[in-house]
């Protein structure tokens, strides 16, 4: 398990969850985990998530998504910002991903957002990893 950034061990985790087909994927708890699920349950891309009471910290269970024909909700999940290699935009210069049909996830001062729910805000932030 990564200690050092758990954002992308999080990634990681549902990304090979989705390649072998698996309903579900558990992941350590986490504030800014919890925020990137809440945004990829907001924008469609996981069904649901729960928090377990497993040890201190706690886990997370995602239910991933399917379409009726089996094939996956996210193609692709790739970390943007790193621990060595922080990626800031300002609410101008987030673009969408694929013309809208993916999105970036972005921590910002209010809380971690989509960037279609930041260039509405006119917020700026980092950008922590893009769906699609």
């Amino acid at each position: 398990m990564s200690h050092s950034d758990p954002i992308a061990d999080m990634l990681t985790r549902i990304r090979n969850a989705n390649a072998i087909g698996r309903g579900e994927v558990d992941v350590r708890n986490s504030k800014i985990n919890r925020g990137i699920l809440k945004v990829l349950k907001r924008e469609g891309f996981i069904r649901d998530y729960e928090l377990l009471e497993t040890d201190v910290q706690g886990t997370l269970r995602v239910s991933l998504k399917y379409d009726p024909d089996g094939k996956v909700i996210i193609n692709k999940i790739i970390r943007q910002s790193t621990p060595g290699r922080r990626l800031y935009k300002g609410a101008d210069d987030i673009e969408p991903v694929l013309n809208g049909r993916g999105i970036a996830i972005v921590s910002t001062s209010r809380g971690v957002m989509s960037d279609r729910e930041c260039r509405e805000a006119h917020l700026g932030g980092e950008i922590l990893c893009t769906v699609w």
